[in-house]
């Protein structure tokens, strides 16, 4: 029987990765002498032959570009990788990384795109190029650069048990607005000129220059970098009167070789301060001018806290005559509509359960749940209080003894209230006026001035104003208390 001995096999397993390092895995296995039987050499050489066949037909390189990609911050940037020599890769592995294997930039594998270890700063931005998988192009597209995707990058690509890599680098620059040259203001005897510009990557050199183009020295330069990182540089030189007054500002970046075009600025002798009696005068002329201005505000504001001061003694005069002259009112029980009942002192009034059945008498109300006063008031000032609580509907104010009390009542029948339905506050004018209160009054003051035939409403308190009725606004000689019950409300007189 024939022996087969010293047959070695060569296992080529896939790498095994460790943070940011990976390494293959070569494992020999070496099968010892051995009795073989009548079909084990054919298969063992068939086996080898099959295996060896398909790691030489996977075998490739990949290729990266041989100079760093240049990307500029906001646009979107193409790293160029294929599989040489040309063949298809769509069945393969294709991973993107920076310094980690495991958290990629982008992973294509069994045919479609992978997302779920893959860096958070390049979600939605990333995009491997399919067009031309086919030929083994496994172009990574970036888009919306930012100054953070500069370094490194890793295009891996494995078929198998075999891959291969290639390393790139890539490097962001942003070309930012074009230098912009100002005046500030004198300084030292000179003027401060000042030029500035903003969003560049990497930090741009500020060069200030004669029209002759002899460098000048810069005294001072400020930077700072905005939200995206990027470089603000406000840079500034004092030019004196004797020197030459043609400037131009750029900027430059040696890395990339970038200029824009520089910013020139003429100073003309108008600019330089001069002492000549034309500018003491005008100087003088401008200080007067100043000081009567602020002269004039003042004394303008002095007027306004004036009346300002006047019209609060004005106030606070009305609220102290309405403190005068009391009238202890009470109510005409001839008047009130059935369906009200009144106390026995006749000071407060509410709606009855049901119906009384009174003589509907002229003078009583047969529509609405009103009732007036028995004190009538042809001169003088006179007031008296009514409180409302916190209930339903209420209306409390004056009316000419001559008011319509058969039907429906309205303001132009002779009426000058003020009242509150459905949490609306509202004065009986003609059309009604809608009152905006700070809070729900619950003792209402009356103020009436029979002489200057006007009305006014208080809250009584808090010591405001509710509603004034004009001067001469009341007609009719003879004017009584009025009042208008919700249902649910009670009103109370009080002196």
């Amino acid at each position: 029987m024939p022996y087969v001995c010293g047959v070695a096999v060569l296992l080529l397993l896939p790498p095994v990765f460790s943070g940011s390092s990976y390494r293959e895995m070569k494992v020999l296995s070496i099968f010892p002498c051995c009795r073989a039987s009548s079909f084990l050499p054919p298969f063992i050489i068939f086996f080898m032959t099959l295996y060896v066949h398909k790691l030489e037909s996977a075998q490739f390189t990949v290729v990266g570009p041989g100079h760093p990609v240049t990307a500029m911050v906001g646009e979107d940037t193409v790293l160029p990788c294929h599989v040489s020599p040309r063949m298809s890769a769509e069945n393969m592995e294709v991973r993107w990384f920076r310094s980690e294997f495991t958290s990629f930039v982008h992973l294509y594998q069994h045919g479609k795109d992978e997302y779920g270890q893959q860096m958070p700063e390049y979600y939605g931005r990333t995009e491997l190029s399919k067009a031309g998988i086919m030929d083994g192009n496994v172009a990574l597209r970036i888009g919306n650069v930012r100054l953070s995707d500069e370094g490194q990058y890793h295009c891996f690509v494995q078929d198998g048990v075999f891959y291969e890599e290639a390393v790139l680098e890539v490097v962001i620059e942003a070309s930012g607005s074009a230098p912009q040259i100002s005046v500030e203001g004198y300084q030292d005897g000179g003027i401060r000129m000042v030029c500035q510009l903003a969003g560049w990557y990497p930090e741009p050199k500020v060069q200030w220059r004669d029209l002759r183009g002899q460098r000048l020295s810069s005294p001072s330069e400020t930077k700072s970098r905005d939200e995206r990182g990027l470089f603000e540089i406000k840079s500034s030189i004092i030019v004196m009167e004797q020197s030459n007054q043609n400037l131009s500002c750029s900027i430059s970046s040696t890395r990339f070789n970038v200029e824009k075009e520089p910013s020139i600025f003429y100073i003309s002798d108008f600019f330089f301060p001069r002492t000549s009696p034309w500018l003491v005068v005008w100087s003088v002329t401008v200080v007067i001018s100043l000081v009567f201005i602020s002269l004039t505000l003042y004394l303008f504001k002095l007027r306004g806290e004036h009346l300002n001061t006047i019209s609060k003694l004005r106030t606070q005069l009305d609220l102290r005559r309405s403190l005068s002259d009391a009238a202890n009112v009470t109510l005409d029980p001839a008047t009130a509509r059935p369906g009200l009942v009144l106390s026995e002192d006749r000071k407060s009034v509410r709606r009855a359960e049901t119906q009384q059945d009174l003589l509907n008498a002229p003078e009583r109300f047969d529509s609405d749940h009103s009732v007036q006063g028995c004190e009538e008031f042809t001169s003088g000032r006179h007031r008296w209080e009514v409180e409302v609580g916190d209930g339903g509907g209420w209306v409390v104010g004056v009316a000419t003894e001559s008011l319509r009390r058969k039907g429906l009542i309205s303001p132009e029948g002779g009426i000058w209230a003020v009242g509150q339905n459905g949490g609306q506050f509202q004065a009986l004018t003609d059309p009604v006026t809608t009152l905006t209160l700070s809070q729900a009054p619950s003792r209402i003051r009356v103020c009436l001035d029979c002489d200057q035939r006007q009305v006014t409403f208080i809250d009584a308190g808090a010591e405001a104003t509710i509603f004034t009725f004009p001067s001469d606004s009341l007609s009719g000689k003879r004017i009584r208390p009025w009042l208008w019950v919700g249902q649910g409300t009670q009103l109370r007189l009080c002196p």
